[in-house]
């Protein structure tokens, strides 16, 4: 009896003494990350319902720019200098005074990309067709350029307040970047803040409307693959552009989109849109966006409508500047004919290739 319990008391012994060196263990083991699992609506679907804003994506160019030339990604270093960046740009729009602010304060994550356009693999638009270079005109700047304006359809539909399009609603600018989606069973529904377009997207597997059939923002119809809704888009007019607010070469009338829309955090939904334009683009392109919902972001009313101010005095002084044309060149006076922003851009900054002063480009 007395060697059993000797024996027990050794292991008691060597238990009590291992007991210290586990607590060190698991004292000094970071706790593990929690696997983040996409909600699901209450009838099955991945929820992607929310506010977002590509505010995110504030200070990343569509365009990756020849300095980073074969980087997706940026590295450790740049990544850190961004977020700084990041930080001063929301700490200057939280802190900044005065009527107009901007909207820098929801810049609130930084991300890697060095390009919004991640295909084709150098970032940048592929190279325009022959056609549509034919295209271009100075109506793609709109209010932006330097007109001349003879009529409404010399303005963009942003300038006019119809429509920035799909993809000039959802690509950063100023202010106004917010993106509102609802989800029922068989819809879902964007709403943007700028120009307050609504896109009601079919779920139910109906076909696309007749070809004769054409609408600024197209025929769209979703369906989920996966945690990923797909959006495929058809029966386009040729009104609407690709730049932000919609600004820039107008595309043709057969473009298709195909959006893809996958949530990857609690506020995080990555926005991909992939353009198909073969009248317009010699390859197809992609352009990717992180989508954010920061804490309190809305969507805020954006009053525009076509019969502004703006459009009627910019034609008025058109008009007024067709008939100085007219009594100077009476006058034996043959002038360059003004350009409308006078050299300036719509936020008073010189346009590039112009003195920035009266008489426009020269």
């Amino acid at each position: 009896m007395s060697t059993r319990w000797r024996a027990a008391g050794a292991v008691v012994a060597v238990v009590l003494l291992a007991v210290p060196s586990v607590m060190a263990q698991s004292a000094t083991k970071p706790p593990a990350k929690k696997t983040w699992t996409a909600p699901k609506t209450p009838w099955g679907d991945p929820d992607i319902e929310g506010v977002w804003t590509s505010d995110s994506v504030r200070g990343i160019p569509t365009e990756r720019p020849a300095t980073l030339a074969g980087k997706a990604e940026l590295s450790d270093e740049e990544f850190a200098a961004k977020v700084k960046r990041d930080e001063q740009t929301r700490t200057a729009a939280e802190n900044a005074e005065g009527a107009f602010r901007n909207d820098g304060a929801w810049l609130k994550k930084s991300f890697r990309q060095t390009s919004l356009i991640v295909d084709p693999a150098d970032g940048r638009y592929p190279p325009l067709t022959a056609e549509a270079q034919k295209r271009a005109a100075p109506r793609d700047r709109g209010s932006f350029g330097e007109g001349p304006f003879y009529g409404p359809e010399d303005f963009t539909l942003y300038d006019r307040c119809i429509t920035r399009g799909i993809v000039g609603s959802v690509l950063p600018v100023v202010y106004g970047n917010g993106n509102r989606i609802l989800q029922t069973p068989t819809q879902v529904v964007i709403s943007y803040e700028m120009v307050h377009d609504t896109r009601i997207i079919p779920l139910d597997g109906r076909p696309h409307i007749g070809q004769k059939l054409r609408q600024y923002l197209g025929d769209s119809r979703g369906h989920f693959e996966g945690n990923t809704l797909v959006v495929e888009t058809t029966n386009l007019t040729d009104q609407t552009s690709m730049g932000a607010n919609g600004n820039g070469l107008r595309h043709s009338a057969d473009m298709k989109i195909v959006e893809r829309f996958t949530r990857t955090d609690a506020d995080v939904l990555q926005y991909e849109i992939g353009v198909d334009d073969p009248k317009t683009y010699t390859r197809p392109f992609k352009i990717s966006i992180p989508l954010i919902s920061p804490p309190g972001f809305q969507l805020l009313p954006y009053e525009c409508h076509e019969g502004n101010y703006m459009l009627k005095n910019v034609l008025s002084g058109e008009r007024a500047e067709d008939r100085a044309l007219e009594e100077d060149a009476k006058k034996g006076i043959f002038r360059p004919r003004k350009g409308v922003q006078q050299g300036l851009d719509a936020g008073a900054r010189p346009l590039p290739g112009t003195q920035g002063a009266e008489g426009g480009p020269r």
